[in-house]
């Protein structure tokens, strides 16, 4: 019996331990001059890669009420982008090439972090831990790549994005919102 309780903790320590070693080894590759773009790409795709093996169900994936799904995303947009449009001056669009790299990012992010790493905090602890965890775990990862100050506003992002995957069990509304609010940031 207790091996049966060891396996998932062991895969959920597992996909976290990648999850952050990935994201640190991406932003540390931007830092490398000439290697930004490549980092950011390989990333993105290496986070995406934690999720292989794992059914749509378990991820939060599918097609059914798709319609609802990417309406909940745009409205997830809507919020995770309104404090940033109350103070946004206008700003440089991104270059297809920074494009690509932040869509990358953005669905390995919520592959990992909201699909994998829920899903496997959820089979450990239940729903409380896999929001809980999932949004700590995220907030930690970009404490290499953000201020200190603009945690508490990825904190945030990551417990709506959360509650919404628990709430819906749905991860179409994240990566949607993610990806457009990383965009237009």
């Amino acid at each position: 019996m207790l091996f049966a309780f060891e396996r998932p903790r062991a895969r959920a320590v597992g996909v976290a331990t990648l999850a952050l070693g990935l994201e640190f080894a991406r932003v540390l590759g931007t830092r490398v001059p000439g290697l930004e773009l490549t980092a950011l790409l390989a990333g993105g795709l290496a986070l995406c890669l934690l999720a292989v093996g794992m059914s749509p169900a378990q991820l939060g994936l599918g097609n059914d009420r798709l319609g609802l799904r990417l309406l909940g995303g745009l409205a997830l947009t809507a919020a995770l982008l309104l404090p940033a449009a109350v103070r946004w001056g206008g700003g440089p669009e991104l270059g297809a090439p920074l494009a690509a790299a932040a869509v990358a990012v953005s669905v390995g992010e919520e592959l990992a972090f909201r699909g994998a790493l829920y899903a496997a905090l959820d089979e450990v602890g239940g729903p409380g831990l896999a929001v809980l965890g999932s949004t700590a775990l995220w907030t930690l990862a970009h404490a290499l790549s953000h201020p200190i100050a603009f945690l508490p506003a990825v904190a945030a992002a990551g417990l709506l994005l959360g509650l919404w995957r628990w709430a819906c069990r749905d991860l179409v509304g994240p990566i949607l919102a993610h990806t457009l609010a990383d965009l237009a940031l």
